[in-house]
């Protein structure tokens, strides 16, 4: 059986390339611990010997580091391949710190090649000859790190340090007091170095001469630092981290005699520190590690009698014991002293070490796992059960289950204990704990596993084979249908080594198999539930466990697994499964319902498969009493009650339960009525579901009515029956609801009908479809409606197929297939944007899509029917949108023109330029084109600038795409909306923004300045002020004044309008627009010479000095002065112009009408002829 999913035929590219990564990277991992030498010796010896060339370069510099820092992470795991070559790479770099003419920087570097080293493998003889101590200062801290670090190996000198100083000090500071100043110093720094400081005083002070003289000195100094700072500044933890490392390290080096003296009065200090409160995990787990340190000081170093031990420490001893005859079960007991079995004295101290110990209840893994193992080295077994109660947080429950764990690796947890404590594992195995949209027990269930390991290892196969069915069934259940990776792969390597058909599930089931969960769910059960002894548990589990779970793919994951399963226990699912979850349905809770609801149709659909393929009734695994159940389940779910009690999943998870329509035995006229109502009741019921949960519900329900019209609206083959007619009419008229989702649906619905349900009807479901495709004022947002309408069309389209002299009311034929087309060209240009941006992009991509599957199935079918001009169309469009801004929506263009034009079955016709296309985009280097990288698919695009017929569609698509916003090139096209300017609003900004800067800043034009007043210049000034006029758009102003500056490097006529229009710019109404223009007319002047010399500086002074921003009369004082100077004429202000009607001025009244004034409100427009212009002040 193969346990890898495939990649299946036609699987997008983006899923081919993650695979391939997983792949790669799981091949890596897999090669981590099997390397057989240092491949990378001779590079690394380049690298290390090039270090003085690098070190003026940052960027080679920063590379050669992080390249060696990848080459030793390789060997993290095989650190002893490193062992022949680390005197070499030591003596390279050691060459660069000992020589004396070697720059600091390049000191600094060498140590941090070093430190890398260290990382892997601990350097501990490489001791310098050069006196680092006097330059314990540097500003990086690898160095410091490295120094302190050897400074710590130096203390190791089996000789007194006084003969260090000789008999004649002089007054000078002894080398203990300069050692210990320096470590002191480095404890309360914020890098690294504070923890090489740490080990630097732990060995130093823990030496027999320096700990007589020096220790109790430092544990005082110490524990004031602890007692004046406060664990709530910055300061105060970095300076109680470094001391309580460093105390911690004393009393775990240091001998039993040494520090027992000290060791109440560390205590009582420890606890005025009031650790447990403080929110820093590294301080609480550092005060706990202390503790338990402190208590192991107070007790007498004794090995209990009664500890079990697993084996023996030699191996000639474990080999003579298998060669006599097998042990008897029991604990054995380790050989003691003789004083062993006398009763001690326990401190009382001892108490409060064992109440820190027992934190397990905190929520910081790493102080639980410290608390654990001190629990484990103080037997306190009965303490570590109590908190497995579901009255404790799952904190409580993770630190149990580390202590539990240690307590077992130590032998201090005796067999006779298993039988309590492997029931709450099993628990602990299965714990999770809702908190609100999500759940806590992931580190529980991680910790379990940890227990079973540490079992696996510590008793023998006897003492844990009555509890090993439970064990392993438990850790198979948790290894495939466990939520979290992290979970699933710790239950995989735990699971013990003599459970029934280890090799075979360890296989299935190993550290790769479960890092995918679909197909642990899919693929890995239904090979391990083959082995009848975890059949029945993992089907158990999934309806205990999974199918109510709060993540709903966990409950879609876990009803097609117990799909599978049913194959594998057909009997046990009819007989007991089913009855429990047709209760479920009824359930309070929504999770529960939408589990229960969709394991139904899965577990009923896999047992009539079963049935049908074994060739035996129905009846034989389904009573009657369970399919009526199943025929009445749609009454479980109402749509509404659910929706309005918050439900998201229970409405569409009735609908999955008609993908079993094909069953024959519900098939009642009731039913069919029913079970329709309920679809129908969905898809209205769209608009009040969240949008996370409203794609997945659409999409159930549209799949539920394929079934649904497949299965039960057909009396003889391919005739509908006669509620169809009525069936269409009334989702027509959906189609016109006030509310989105509601079309979306219908929309879909409709599309989703099969063949003979069409029959007749075809052209009245296009025309409606279609409609939903156009924009209309009052339905200009509803994007996501016409993305729907196109996604229909072209699955009826495929449903119906196509026939050329077909009749249009049944077939794709001639007579419709223009109006197809035109549809799906049309809603090309659909650029509509709100809050969530380009929504039209939905469109595009959807006609897009629609486009090729039609023109390849008409290709296939009829290519006469795909008409020259309506493939140039198509093909150009296709260009314009693979050239413009959205990288998904251009590589998806991209690659359907590439399909169109390399379709050979057979070639599409009519494609424009079909040898130049396929010369520049060969069929057998475009497929390694990523066309969703700019860098790679503009180049591309921009050869098709050279043949005429798509030379419009790309420039289009590229001064988009330059231009930085998404185009609409038919905005004006919404029926009703008025247009600013020549172009549009949204269309013209744009094409604004390609003008200046990308093309008159940079030259493109620079032909056109040779000559005064050049056409091309003077249309371009024509069409911009035309865009300008009148206009209010705040970003098309600023845009047309970088269009405008950029324009006046153009002699003649054109330099002095365009510097007209930006005086006229510069009292515009909004103050905004007025700075914007004074700051860009100053960057014209200083870039082209529109301005003669002698008033340059006058008119740079004006435009810097001038705020713009004040009142109008200001600034068009100054605006008057720089005209004068720029040699423009001032603009004048120009008398307003009130229009009234010419019979007012005789009769006070309308010329049209008859009797008295009518008011401003229901008076109708006069005729041209009838006004007269009246000049007023």
């Amino acid at each position: 059986m193969a346990l890898s999913e495939e990649l299946a035929p036609g699987a997008p590219a983006d899923v081919a390339e993650d695979r391939a990564e997983d792949a790669a990277e799981d091949a890596a991992l897999a090669r981590g611990a099997a390397l057989e030498s240092f491949g990378e010796s001779a590079e690394t010896r380049e690298l290390l010997g090039r270090l003085p060339a690098v070190l003026g370069d940052r960027a080679a510099r920063e590379g050669a580091l992080e390249r060696f820092r990848v080459i030793m992470d390789k060997y993290q795991e095989q650190p002893h391949l490193l062992d022949p070559h680390l005197e070499w790479m030591l003596n390279l770099l050691l060459g660069f710190a000992r020589d004396k003419t070697s720059p600091a920087e390049l000191v600094h570097l060498a140590f941090k090649f070093l430190y890398i080293i260290t990382k892997v493998i601990f350097v501990s003889h490489c001791v310098v000859d050069r006196p680092f101590l006097p330059v314990l200062g540097p500003k990086t801290w690898e160095t410091r790190y490295m120094l302190l670090l050897w400074l710590s190996m130096t203390c190791l000198v089996p000789f007194d340090f006084s003969r260090l100083d000789g008999h004649h000090r002089c007054g000078r500071v002894s080398t203990m007091d300069r050692i210990l100043q320096i470590a002191e110093s480095y404890l309360v720094v914020s890098d690294k170095a504070r923890d090489a400081a740490a080990v630097l005083v732990s060995k130093f002070v823990t030496r027999p001469d320096v700990g007589r003289e020096k220790m109790a000195g430092l544990l005082d100094r110490s524990l004031c630092t602890l007692a004046r700072c406060s664990f709530r500044t910055i300061e105060g933890v970095i300076t109680m981290d470094g001391t309580l490392q460093a105390l911690a390290q004393i009393f775990k080096h240091g001998k039993r005699e040494d520090c027992l003296p000290h060791a109440a009065t560390v205590l009582q200090r420890l606890d005025a520190c009031r650790l447990p409160e403080s929110n820093q995990t590294l301080l609480r787990k550092l005060g706990v590690k202390l503790v338990q340190r402190l208590g192991l000081t107070f007790l007498r170093p004794r090995v209990a009698k009664w500890r079990y031990r697993r084996g023996c420490r030699s191996l000639a001893a474990n080999l003579q014991l298998c060669a006599q005859s097998p042990r008897e079960p029991g604990t054995q007991a380790e050989t003691l002293d003789s004083d062993s079995d006398g009763e001690d004295d326990v401190p009382e101290e001892v108490e409060s070490v064992i109440g820190a110990s027992l934190c397990l209840e905190t929520h910081w893994a790493v102080v639980q796992l410290s608390a654990g193992g001190g629990c484990g080295l103080r037997a306190l077994g009965s303490q570590a059960l109590s908190a497995f109660s579901f009255q404790e947080t799952d904190g409580a429950w993770h630190g149990g289950c580390l202590a539990l764990a240690e307590l077992g690796r130590r032998g201090l947890l005796l067999p006779s204990r298993l039988s309590d404590v492997v029931p709450v594992i099993l628990k602990a195995l299965t714990y999770e704990e809702k908190r609100g949209a999500c759940s806590v027990g992931a580190n529980v269930r991680d910790a379990a596993c940890y227990v079973c390991w540490a079992f696996a290892r510590a008793y023998e196969p006897q003492e844990l084979r009555p509890f090993v069915a439970a064990i392993s069934s438990a850790l198979v259940v948790t290894a495939v249908f466990d939520r979290d990776v992290n979970c699933r792969r710790a239950a995989s390597v735990s699971l013990p080594g003599a459970f029934p058909h280890g090799i075979d599930v360890l296989t299935a089931a190993d550290y790769f198999a479960v890092g995918n969960r679909a197909n642990c769910f899919l693929v890995v059960s239904m090979f391990i539930a083959g082995f009848p002894e975890y059949t029945q548990p993992m089907i158990e589990h999934l309806v205990a466990m999974k199918i109510n779970h709060w993540d709903g793919v966990i409950r879609e994951l876990s009803a097609k697994a117990l799909r599978n399963l049913a194959q594998r226990a057909p009997e046990h699912s009819a007989r007991d499964v089913l009855p429990r979850l047709l209760s479920l349905t009824q359930s309070p809770d929504l999770h529960t319902r939408h589990g229960a609801v969709l394991a139904c149709a899965e577990v009923a659909r896999s047992l009539c498969a079963l049935a049908e393929q074994q060739g035996r009734p129905t009846s034989d695994f389904l009573d009657e009493k369970v399919v009526q159940g199943l025929k009445q389940i749609h009454q479980q779910v109402s749509v509404e009650p659910v929706l309005a009690a918050g439900g998201t999943h229970a409405g569409g998870a009735g609908l999955c339960c008609l993908s079993a329509a094909s069953c024959p035995w519900w098939q009642t006229a009731v039913s069919t009525g029913a079970w329709q109502q309920l679809v129908d009741d969905t898809l209205r019921s769209l608009p009040l579901v969240s949008s996370p949960s409203r794609q997945q519900i659409k999409d159930a329900a549209v799949s539920a009515l394929a079934a649904l019209c497949d299965a039960y609206y057909t009396r003889e083959p391919g005739r509908p029956t006669p509620p169809c007619r009525e069936l269409i009419s009334r989702y027509l008229a959906q189609l016109q609801s006030p509310e989105e989702m509601t079309r979306c649906g219908f929309a879909l619905a409709l599309g989703a009908l099969p063949r003979f349900f069409l029959k007749g009807q075809l052209q009245r479901v296009l025309d409606g479809l279609r409609a939903v495709t156009r924009i209309s004022p009052e339905d200009a947002g509803f994007a996501e409606s016409r993305r729907d309408a196109l996604k229909a069309i072209t699955r009826i389209c495929q449903t119906v197929g196509v026939r050329a002299e077909g009749a249009p009311d049944e077939v794709v034929c001639r007579e419709n297939v223009p109006q197809i087309y035109c549809t799906m060209l049309d809603c090309l240009s659909d650029y509509t944007t709100d809050s969530r941006g380009d929504v039209g992009a939905w469109v595009r991509e959807a006609a897009v899509t629609g486009l090729r599957d039609l023109t390849l199935l008409l290709g296939r079918g009829e290519p006469e029917l795909i008409e020259a001009p309506v493939c140039e169309r198509v093909m150009c469009c296709l260009a314009q949108q693979a050239s413009e801004k959205i990288d998904r929506f251009r590589a998806h263009a991209a690659r359907v023109f590439l399909a169109l034009l390399h379709f050979d079955g057979p070639a599409i016709p009519h494609v424009p330029h079909r040898q130049e296309l396929e010369r520049l985009f060969p069929r057998s280097t475009v497929a390694s084109v990523n066309w969703a990288a700019p860098s790679q698919a503009f180049p591309r695009v921009a050869q098709l600038l050279g043949l005429p017929a798509y030379r419009y569609h790309v420039l289009l698509g590229l001064a988009v795409s330059v231009g930085g916003l998404t185009e609409s090139t038919v905005s004006g096209r919404f029926c009703g909306h008025p247009r600013e300017g020549a172009l549009g609003c949204v269309v013209s900004v744009p094409p604004l923004k390609t003008l200046h800067p990308p093309m008159l800043a940079h030259g493109c034009f620079d032909v056109f300045a040779a000559e005064e007043d050049h056409p091309f210049c003077v249309k371009l000034l024509a069409l911009c002020k035309e865009e300008t006029r009148k206009s209010k758009d705040v970003q098309k102003l600023r845009a047309s004044v970088a269009v405008f500056c950029g324009l006046a490097q153009f002699p003649g006529d054109v330099r002095r309008r365009v510097l007209l229009q930006l005086c006229l710019l510069l009292c515009h109404p909004f103050p905004v627009i007025r700075k914007s223009t004074a700051s860009q007319v100053y960057e014209m002047v200083l870039t082209y010479e529109v301005v003669a010399a002698d008033v340059l500086d006058e008119v740079m002074a004006v435009l810097s000095d001038t705020a713009w921003d004040a009142e109008l009369p200001v600034v068009r004082a100054q605006r008057n002065r720089l005209c004068d100077l720029l040699g423009v004429p001032r603009p004048q202000l120009v008398s307003k112009v009130t229009v009234l009607p010419l019979a007012t001025l005789s009769r006070g009244g309308c010329s049209s009408r008859k009797g008295p004034e009518p008011s401003a409100q229901n008076c109708p427009p006069c005729s041209p002829s009838q006004l007269l212009p009246v000049t007023g002040p």
